[in-house]
């Protein structure tokens, strides 16, 4: 592989300067640059606090109002807008704001396609936090409403927003480490959330009946309310919350859609009797064209922590959120490559560059202007969500899961 009239420096910056300058180069239609869009975001609890922090850095965006289902989430969230934006517990009352051009969706998972679904028929454009679908059967719903409304929506897969990413699509693509026959994925995290312990929610000011949605009702069980990922009728364990990032990105590099089957394990190793996901899990998933994806993920352990690579015939990619290597096979003539972007140790969860949180936002806005589809589009956001659903039906039902 070589990198001609150019340091790897360089290609690096050129790639995500071009990357950028597809989206945003075309003039706003919609919503002229001088023009303020107004957002409302919907779930304000610690995930959605952070999108927020980041969405006012970007020039012309206001946070007109905030909904959440918890008083001290709904507080908490008033804090990092002006005085004049509105809160509401009432999801609809928020939708049916004149003054609200797009909607920030940082609910729990079960709640992702309803709300998206909800406010594109209100006319509004979306950015939704992943995985967009709570289950398989949701994935049309949602793509059919995206077609009928033809509005922007954005999903929060933000490792297609980082430059370094994208190079490694366009080296993959481009033939310069063989054909990927294997994809290696993980995301170890060790943490205290595998214990209960008192959290101190007055279940007063949590609206319970709205938070547990369509899923069985159910008792206030403040763990469950503040670790909902872990149960079923609200997440879908490390599949969905964490591997469905890095098979969003294997999707984009590889140029595939969804996985003929998989096969999965996954054990209760320091949350038994505390969470319903497994804490600890593998899936294989395979797909046309000679491709195997394999994923572990835990939370007792934080080895090899979040990093995904592409292993093909002359080389290796390694990429986590804060940089690429190319390692190439022996005898093999490959440019190796190693660029460092952010500070922090290998596989780290965030980095502090690149901003992918602030570079997804920024697409996504850029996007509400010129009505260009963003990076990370809503069919995307089906099909990695898919990819997770079949691994974790895999997973229970102790069968290999074949897409239907």
């Amino acid at each position: 592989m070589t990198l001609p009239q150019q340091t790897r420096r360089s290609f690096l910056v050129a790639a995500g300067t071009a990357t950028a300058a597809a989206v945003s180069g075309s003039v706003a239609t919609a919503f002229p640059a001088n023009d303020a869009i107004q957002v409302g975001v919907i779930g304000s609890g610690g995930r959605a606090r952070h999108l927020m922090k980041s969405l006012t850095k970007i020039e012309n965006i206001r946070i007109a109002a905030v909904c959440d289902v918890w008083d001290v989430a709904l507080a908490e969230g008033k804090k990092l807008v002006d005085p004049q934006a509105t809160t509401t517990k009432k999801y609809q009352e928020l939708l049916d704001n004149k003054d609200v051009h797009a909607v920030l969706i940082g609910s729990p998972d079960h709640w992702h396609v309803p709300l998206t679904i909800a406010a594109l028929a209100a006319g509004k454009d979306v950015y939704v936090e992943k995985p967009l679908t709570h289950d398989l059967s949701e994935g049309k719903a949602v793509l059919e409403a995206q077609a009928k409304a033809k509005r922007v929506v954005q999903v929060g897969t933000q490792q297609r927003s980082m430059p370094h990413i994208a190079m490694a699509r366009d080296l993959v693509r481009a033939g310069k480490i063989g054909k990927v026959l294997k994809v290696k994925m993980s995301w170890n995290r060790s943490t205290d959330r595998v214990k209960r312990f008192p959290l101190g929610v007055d279940p007063k000011s949590v609206d319970w009946k709205t938070f547990v949605g369509t899923a069985k009702d159910q008792p206030f069980d403040e763990y469950r309310f503040r670790n909902w990922r872990w149960f079923w009728d609200f997440g879908g364990g490390i599949f969905t919350d964490l591997m469905v990032h890095w098979v969003d990105v294997a999707h984009w590099v590889l140029d595939v859609d969804h996985p003929n089957k998989a096969v999965s394990i996954g054990e209760h190793f320091v949350a038994k009797d505390v969470w319903e996901t497994p804490d600890t899990v593998q899936t294989l998933l395979t797909y046309p064209g000679d491709i195997q994806m394999h994923f572990e993920g835990t939370f007792s352990n934080a080895r090899n922590a979040a990093r995904i690579e592409f292993l093909g015939t002359d080389a290796t990619i390694y990429l986590d959120r804060g940089r690429i290597e190319v390692i190439p096979e022996r005898n093999k003539k490959v440019e190796p490559l190693q660029e460092i972007l952010g500070s922090g140790p290998p596989g780290a969860d965030f980095y502090d560059k690149p901003d992918g949180e602030l570079l997804h936002l920024q697409n996504w806005i850029d996007c509400v202007r010129s009505r260009k589809e963003p990076v990370a589009p809503i069919a995307a956001g089906v099909s990695s969500a898919s990819a997770a659903h079949l691994a974790n039906r895999a997973l229970r039902t102790g069968q290999t899961a074949v897409w239907e």
